[in-house]
């Protein structure tokens, strides 16, 4: 009674419904992976916001680390405003605007860079008349580690006072000092005129809802394949008893 799935247009079916669930099978993996990939990133955001503190050249001792993201870390120097860019299109709530960065100079010599915060700019991503001058003399900021840039080059390196990214390793010539990894996005002190770090998202997206949708995907291509063959079998039932019935 099933001869029929042999011919070369069920045949053809069934390729077409394997391949679509296998697909979106393992579009559904992929979106759940994310989703749990954004709860442990999430984690060990949360774990960073709670920790107390701490030197920023003992944090960066090792280098860069991912798990460093929003790290909490203190760093007492001095500000190096003849070399405080701007970093372009920096929009926040709809808004254009730019953030502050100007390098710190540690009590060891080194360099880290901070942005000192945000303010609203032109449209047309220059730097306002108005931004706020950095603290003279010795000060101690605190902040939270961010990444650098992984924009391209004519995208990071500093000219006219200005950048569209921050990434301290094509900072080097400007500063004639490699400066540490990533970078300080300060919280405290507050500085009038200027808007500090936004709150970082902790949503875990729709990854879950896009990993849910893609397996019922998988499970009705099965469903449906497994409907039209029924259909078929109904279909057919009637005309094999018709051939079997005396007259």
């Amino acid at each position: 009674m099933l001869r029929f799935l042999a011919s070369p247009r069920w045949i053809g079916l069934a390729v077409f419904v394997v391949v679509m669930a296998v697909t979106c099978f393992m579009l559904g993996g992929w979106q759940y992976d994310r989703w749990e990939q954004r709860k442990a990133d999430n984690a060990v955001v949360e774990t960073n916001l709670k920790a107390d503190p701490a030197p920023v050249g003992e944090v960066l001792a090792d280098g860069w680390d991912p798990d460093l993201e929003y790290r909490s870390v203190t760093a007492t120097g001095t500000f190096d405003a003849a070399h405080e860019l701007t970093v372009r299109f920096a929009h926040r709530d709809s808004r254009p605007g730019v953030q502050v960065v100007t390098p710190l100079r540690l009590d060891d010599g080194t360099v880290v860079l901070v942005d000192r915060g945000w303010i609203e700019g032109p449209r047309n991503g220059e730097a306002p008349e108005d931004v706020p001058a950095a603290p003279t003399g010795p000060v101690t900021v605190t902040g939270w580690l961010q990444p650098a840039s992984t924009a391209d080059k004519a995208a990071t390196t500093p000219r006219d006072g200005q950048v569209r990214a921050v990434n301290g390793e094509r900072w080097t010539d400007f500063l004639g000092t490699e400066p540490m990894p990533g970078f300080v996005a300060m919280t405290s002190p507050e500085q009038d005129g200027l808007e500090g770090p936004a709150e970082p998202d902790l949503g875990t997206g729709p990854h879950l809802f896009y990993s849910i949708q893609w397996y019922f995907f998988a499970a009705l291509a099965v469903f449906g394949y497994g409907l039209f063959v029924r259909a078929e079998l109904r279909e057919r039932r009637p005309k094999a008893t018709e051939a079997v019935t005396p007259s």
